[in-house]
């Protein structure tokens, strides 16, 4: 296990994720959606202040493996206390899905993805899930309103 050194300017930008949610996965970080919320928690793991949230979670992994980054590689980064816009500039040079269009309609895929289009594994883990975190009278149209029903955006 590698130790990674926490830069000062890290600690003032990593969200106290006990206290404060991550960015919704719709949000984009260097044209990927999931990817500002990965930043968060990232930040989070490093600062300390994760609370319940983790990084490189199945979650992430989607946008990892899409993208072809290495969650090592840019936790790393982030460590170094690089700001949001050079975060997503990291990530546009490093990914090596760089076509357009094809990270268009992944995340299009993903914004608007139902449950019943998910992984079995993870039909299994929201059939709970959701019956845990969404109040009785929300309706989740798509995957990504459990995340933010449950941190309460919508």
């Amino acid at each position: 296990m590698s130790t990674t050194t926490v830069s000062e300017q890290l600690k003032t930008l990593a969200k106290d994720l006990s206290k404060d949610y991550p960015r919704s996965p719709r949000e984009t970080l260097g044209g990927y959606v999931i990817a500002g919320r990965t930043l968060d928690k990232c930040r989070a793991v490093l600062n300390g202040t994760n609370g319940e949230y983790h990084f490189n979670c199945p979650l992430d992994r989607l946008f990892f493996d899409f993208a072809g980054i290495d969650a090592d590689e840019f936790k790393a980064f982030v460590a170094t206390g690089a700001s949001d816009a050079a975060v997503g500039e990291w990530v546009k040079q490093h990914a090596k899905q760089k076509d357009r269009l094809d990270v268009v309609k992944w995340n299009n895929q993903h914004r608007y993805s139902t449950i019943k289009e998910l992984p079995d594994t993870l039909q299994l883990f929201m059939e709970d899930y959701i019956a845990e975190v969404v109040p009785p009278g929300k309706v989740v149209y798509h995957w990504f309103d459990v995340y933010d029903i449950e941190e309460k955006r919508i």
